[in-house]
This record gives C-alpha cells, structure tokens and sequence, in this order.
C-alpha cells in the first residue's frame, strides 16, 4: 500500500504515520467493527467518488447490526471523505471508511469502548493491469 499524506480519524485530519490505536482496542481482539471499500474515480472535473452515499448508508446499517453507534452522520462522513480525497491530492484512489470499538474494556462486552471511526484514502491503479480493459485477462 503507498503511503499518503493524511489519514480521517475522528473527525480530523492527521498525518499518515500519526493515525494509530492501541494494540487492546475491542476490534483488533474480537473483531468488533465494520468497513466498506469504495473508490474514487478520475474525471475531468476532479475525482468523483462512486455511490458514496450508498455506502455510507450500509456502514451505518453494518454498524447498527453490531450496536455500534457511530459518533459521525452520513453526512459527517460524506464531508470527510471529500476533506480526504482533497487533501491527499488523489486523482483516483480507493477509500476506506472503517469504525471500530476502541481501548477500554477488554471482555466480550463493549461497554465503555469508544467508538473509533477512521477513513483512509491511497492510490489504486488498474487492479487487474494496465492493459486488462484492451486485452484482457486470463481466468484460471
């Protein structure tokens, strides 16, 4: 993955190598968290990110299914990733919204957790080559 200059995280943007969590959050132990893939298109007028209020909208319902209650509205979020994809200078990029319990109690239940919510953004290319739209590619 290429490193790219800031990160979202709780609704601020930080630098890349400054967006980290303790190694006791809820989500890393039991997998108490939800994410979504999205990407963000190059067009002549600035990227264009695809669906994003759709997938916004399933990050909350994911969430919901987990009671998490992200600190953040689809709106928030919106806003945020737009702040992102500007700020990173990204022409075409994939974005990562993910939310997660964060460092409190470490038992099965979440109470007490904070509700970390974080959204990355870095560049991807032709996922499967350059030249996969002329020729195409091999299935196996």
């Amino acid at each position: 993955m290429q490193e790219t200059e800031k990160i979202w995280m709780n609704g601020e943007l930080v630098d890349w190598a400054d967006a980290t969590v303790h190694v006791g959050v809820h989500g890393l132990h039991y997998g108490t968290g939800v994410f979504e893939g999205i990407r963000a298109y190059e067009t002549s007028k600035g990227p264009s990110v695809f669906r994003l209020a759709d997938h916004l909208q399933r990050l909350h319902a994911s969430a919901k299914l987990l009671y998490i209650d992200l600190p953040y509205s689809v709106e928030e979020l919106r806003a945020g990733v737009h702040e992102l994809v500007r700020a990173n200078g990204l022409p075409s990029c994939s974005i990562r919204p993910i939310a997660f319990f964060g460092y409190g109690s470490l038992g099965v239940h979440t109470r007490g957790n904070p509700v970390e919510t974080v959204v990355m953004s870095w560049p991807w290319g032709a996922y499967l080559g350059d030249d996969a739209l002329a020729k195409g590619i091999t299935a196996k």
